[in-house]
C-alpha cells in the first residue's frame, strides 16, 4: 500500500511501526454548528482509508477527538471563541451545544455510513493531560509565560515549518481578516498551549491550573488526546488539508519537543470541496449540510458516491447538476444490482472472485484511488462471470465503499413488486421530476410532502425516483 505523505511530499510505502498493528488519528470536529458536506468529505474519505486497512488486513486503532473548547475563530489563536459563539447564537449552554451538534455530527455520519472512530474523545475530558504536558514542556524551556497566557516557543525549534518553507516575516498574522496581532508573543508563528487571560468575560468553561483559572488553547489537544489513547508513536494522522498548517504543524511541534522524538510517520491531507464561488465554508453563500441535500430529494449515499469518484488529493467542485449526474450513475449501478439479483444463480468462482479483488485492492493501494476503484466495479457489473460471484464481490467492495449497493438493490427490487400506484399520486411525482429538472426545490419539497401526506414516499431510481406505500 502507497500513500502520498505531506509531510515528506512523496508518494511512500505505507508500513506501520510495530507489524501490521496501526495507531491512526483523525482530527474530529468543532461542535459548534452542524458540519457542512465539505467538512464531511475528509471524514468520508478518511472513513475509506480505515477500511481499506483493515480490508488488507491491518489492525487499525482510530482516535478521533472532539473540540468543545478551546477553538478561537482564527487559527492564530485570536477572534471569537467558536463554542462561545455557538451558545450565544442559540441561547443555550456551551455544554449544550456541544451536546446536540456532536450528535448532529455523528448522525450524519450514520447517514453516509461513516464508522465510528474507536475511541471518540472530547478535549475538556483530558484537561489534566493538557496540563501535565504543558508543564513539561515549560520546563524544558519551549513554552513561556506572557501577559498570562501560555505560549509555545517556536525559535526554539531547528524546523518550525514542516509541511511549508514560510519565513517568519512572510507569515500572516492570522488566517482571517481582521485579526489583530497578539502582543504577548515573542514570535509571530508562537501559538498558545494555555488562556488564562481571556477577552471574553463569560467564557463558561474554564478550569484550574498551575497558571490560573483557564482554558486550553485548540492546538494541545489533539496531539495530547492522540498520545493518551495511541502512545508515543503515531503512524498516520489525518485531516483537510486547511489543517495543515497551523494546526498540524503546531501539533508536529509541541508533540516531538514533549517526547524527544518523532512523533507521526505518515499525514494524510484531503483537499476542499468548493463551490462555483469558492472554499466551501459555514458563512458564505448556502449552508450545504447532509439535511439539506437530504431535504432536496437526495439519498446522502449518493454524496457519498459523489466523493469517491474524484481523488482525495483533488479539489472537488460541487454543484447540485454535478450532484444529479452522480445519481444518474449510481442509481444505474444500483438498477443493474437489482437485475443480477434476480438471475442469482451459480456457485461463486474463486478465480474470478480473486483476480477481481485484486483489481480492487490494487486501486486503493495507489493512494486511495476510489475513481479507478469505481472502475473496478464496473468491471465487475459488466463481467462475463456468473451472478453469485459478482455480487460475492460487490458486497467484498462495499466493506469499504460502503455505500449499501446489495441492500439499496433489494430496495429498489421490492419496491418494484409492490401494489400499483394511484395516478393522481403519479401526476404529482411527475410534476416535482419537472420541477427538480427546473431546479425549483421549493416546488419539489412542496410536492415531496404532497405525496408524503398521500401516504407514498419517494426513493431515487434510474429513472429520478420510485414510488411506494409507506
Amino acid at each position: 500500500m502507497k500513500i502520498y505523505n505531506t509531510l515528506t511530499r512523496e508518494k511512500e510505502e505505507f508500513v506501520p511501526r510495530f507489524g501490521n498493528k496501526v495507531s491512526m488519528y483523525t482530527c474530529g470536529p468543532t461542535v459548534y454548528h452542524y458540519a457542512h458536506i465539505g467538512n464531511l468529505r475528509s471524514y468520508i474519505m478518511e472513513d475509506v482509508l480505515e477500511k481499506h486497512m483493515r480490508f488488507s488486513g491491518y489492525d487499525v486503532t482510530r482516535v478521533m477527538n472532539i473540540t468543545d473548547v478551546g477553538h478561537l475563530s482564527s487559527d492564530g489563536d485570536t477572534g471569537d471563541d467558536k463554542m462561545l459563539k455557538g451558545a450565544k447564537r442559540e441561547h443555550k449552554s456551551v455544554m449544550e451545544i456541544a451536546k446536540l451538534y456532536t450528535d448532529a455530527f455523528f448522525d450524519d455520519c450514520r447517514k453516509l455510513n461513516i464508522k465510528t472512530p474507536d475511541v471518540v474523545e472530547p478535549a475538556t475530558s483530558c484537561i489534566d493531560e493538557f496540563i501535565k504536558v504543558i508543564s513539561s514542556l515549560i520546563e524544558k524551556d519551549y513554552a513561556y509565560e506572557a501577559g498570562g497566557n501560555i505560549y509555545f516557543d517556536t525559535s526554539k525549534l531547528d524546523n518550525y515549518y514542516a509541511f511549508h518553507n514560510f519565513k517568519e516575516e512572510d507569515l500572516e498574522i492570522g488566517v482571517r481578516e481582521g485579526v489583530e496581532e497578539d502582543s504577548n508573543k515573542r514570535n509571530k508563528a508562537d501559538f498558545v498551549l494555555w488562556f488564562t487571560k481571556s477577552k471574553f468575560d463569560d467564557q463558561e468553561l474554564k478550569w484550574e491550573s498551575p497558571w490560573g483559572v483557564g482554558y486550553p488553547g485548540w492546538h494541545i489537544e489533539c496531539s495530547c488526546i492522540s498520545m493518551k489513547n495511541l502512545g508515543e508513536y503515531l503512524d498516520i494522522h489525518c485531516g483537510g488539508i486547511d489543517n495543515a498548517f497551523p494546526h498540524h504543524t503546531n501539533e508536529i511541534a509541541q508533540s516531538e519537543a514533549y517526547l524527544g522524538h518523532k512523533w507521526c510517520n505518515y499525514w494524510f491531507h484531503v483537499y476542499h470541496l468548493n463551490t462555483n464561488s469558492g472554499k466551501m465554508s459555514k458563512s458564505k453563500g448556502e449552508f450545504l449540510t447532509v439535511s439539506l441535500i437530504e431535504s432536496k430529494g437526495y439519498n446522502p449515499l449518493v454524496y457519498r458516491f459523489f466523493c469517491l469518484q474524484s481523488h482525495y488529493r483533488k479539489s472537488l467542485v460541487f454543484s447540485y447538476e454535478n450532484l444529479d449526474n452522480a445519481v444518474i450513475a449510481f442509481n444505474k449501478i444500483i438498477s443493474k444490482i437489482s437485475s443480477i439479483l434476480k438471475e442469482e444463480s451459480g456457485e461463486v468462482s474463486k478465480d474470478d472472485f480473486d483476480n477481481y479483488r485484486a483489481q480492487f485492492k490494487e486501486s486503493l493501494d495507489n493512494d486511495l484511488n476510489t475513481s479507478l476503484a469505481i472502475t473496478a466495479l464496473y468491471d465487475v457489473l459488466k463481467a462475463n462471470i456468473n451472478a453469485k460471484t459478482k455480487l460475492a464481490l460487490i458486497d467484498e467492495f462495499d466493506k469499504v465503499l460502503s455505500l449499501s449497493l446489495i441492500e439499496t438493490a433489494k430496495k429498489l427490487n421490492s419496491a418494484s413488486e409492490g401494489e400499483e400506484i394511484p395516478q393522481e399520486v403519479m401526476n404529482i411525482v411527475n410534476e416535482r421530476t419537472q420541477a427538480r429538472k427546473n431546479k425549483d426545490f421549493a416546488l419539489a419539497d412542496e410536492l415531496r410532502n404532497k405525496i408524503s401526506d398521500m401516504g407514498y414516499v419517494l426513493e431515487e431510481t434510474r429513472q429520478g425516483t420510485t414510488i411506494k406505500k409507506k
